[in-house]
C-alpha cells in the first residue's frame, strides 16, 4: 500500500508540473470535479483493499487464473454502460479465457473460499473501475490526465489512512536503507515507473477499450502462472488444473490476435486535449 501511495504522490507531482509547462492539460478545480470524478475514488478503494485481502490467500497461479474474471465482467459492464458491441468471435475468445478459469478453479486442490470471494469482488472492483475510467475520460469533460490527476488528488489521503493501519507506513520509515544514495535511486526511478503505468493504463483505455486493457493485463500474466508453478511452492499440481491455465492463456492469446489483426480497427479518438485552438475552430 505505501508504493501505491507514493505512485500516486509522484503521478500529482508530474502531472501537475507538466500542466504548469503546457505539456498537458486539463480543467482546473472546481466544485463540480468530485461529481464528475464518481464513484471512480469508491472504486478504486474496494479494487485495492480487496486486491490486498485475496493476494495472501491463494496460490499465484490460481490468483492469475481467478483475475481473469475481471475480463467478461469488463465486457458485461462496457455494454451495459457504454454502450459498446463486440464481434462473436471476440465474445467467443472471452468466453474461452472463463472456460480455463472454471477448469482450472474447479480442480484446485488448494480451494480457501474466502480468498474466492475477495479476489471475486476484486474482479467486479477492477472492471467496474476500468469502465467508468473509460466513460469519465471525454476530453469535454475531465479528460484522460485530468482523470488521472484527479483521482491521485482525492485518493491519496484514503490510502495515506490505509497505509499507517497497515503498518506499511511505520515499517517504510524504520527501513534502514533511506540513506543509501544506491537505494534512493531505485527507489526515485520505481516512483516514476508506477507513474508510467498508471499513465499507460488509462492512455490504453482511452485510445483502445477497457476490455482490451483487461485482456492485455491479463496477458502479461501468462510468465507469471508458469512461474509460479516452478516457484513458491504453493501450486498443488493436478492435470485439470493445468488444462484450466492453458485454456486461459490461449483464449488470451486469441483475442490479441484478433484486435490487433482486425482489418476494420475502429477509429482513434481525437486528443482534444492536446489540440490546438485553432485546429479545433
Amino acid at each position: 500500500m505505501y508504493s501505491r501511495l507514493i505512485g500516486m504522490a509522484a503521478t500529482i507531482m508530474i502531472l501537475y508540473v507538466s500542466k504548469l509547462n503546457k505539456i498537458i492539460h486539463f480543467p482546473d478545480f472546481d466544485k463540480k470535479i468530485p461529481v464528475k470524478l464518481f464513484p471512480l475514488p469508491l472504486l478504486y478503494v474496494g479494487n485495492h483493499i480487496s486486491g490486498l485481502s485475496s493476494t495472501g490467500k491463494l496460490s499465484l497461479p490460481m490468483f492469475t487464473v481467478l483475475r481473469k474474471f475481471t475480463i467478461p465482467l469488463t465486457l458485461l459492464l462496457e455494454t451495459i454502460i457504454l454502450g459498446k458491441q463486440y464481434s462473436l468471435n471476440i465474445i467467443v475468445s472471452v468466453f474461452t479465457i472463463i472456460l480455463g478459469a472454471f477448469i482450472a478453479a474447479g480442480s484446485d486442490l488448494a480451494f480457501n473460499l474466502e480468498g474466492y470471494i475477495f479476489v471475486f469482488l476484486n474482479d467486479i472492483f477492477t472492471a467496474a473501475n476500468g469502465v467508468y475510467t473509460k466513460q469519465k475520460m471525454d476530453p469535454k469533460e475531465l479528460g484522460k490526465y485530468g482523470v488521472l490527476f484527479y483521482n491521485a488528488c482525492f485518493m491519496i489521503i484514503p490510502t495515506l489512512v490505509i497505509s499507517v493501519s497497515t503498518g506499511d507506513l511505520q515499517q517504510a520509515t524504520e527501513f534502514s536503507e533511506w540513506k543509501n544514495v544506491l537505494f534512493i535511486i531505485q527507489f526515485l526511478l520505481s516512483c516514476f515507473l508506477g507513474f508510467l503505468l498508471m499513465c499507460s493504463t488509462a492512455l490504453c483505455s482511452y485510445y483502445n477499450s477497457a476490455l482490451t486493457t483487461a485482456v492485455v493485463g491479463a496477458i502479461k500474466n501468462v510468465s507469471i502462472a508458469y512461474i509460479g508453478m516452478l516457484v513458491g511452492g504453493d501450486y498443488i499440481f493436478s492435470v485439470l488444473n493445468f488444462v484450466g491455465l492453458n485454456i486461459c492463456m490461449a483464449g488470451g492469446l486469441r483475442y490479441s490476435f484478433l484486435t490487433l489483426s482486425s482489418q476494420l480497427s475502429p477509429k482513434q479518438p481525437v486528443d482534444e486535449e492536446n489540440t490546438p485552438l485553432d485546429l479545433k475552430s
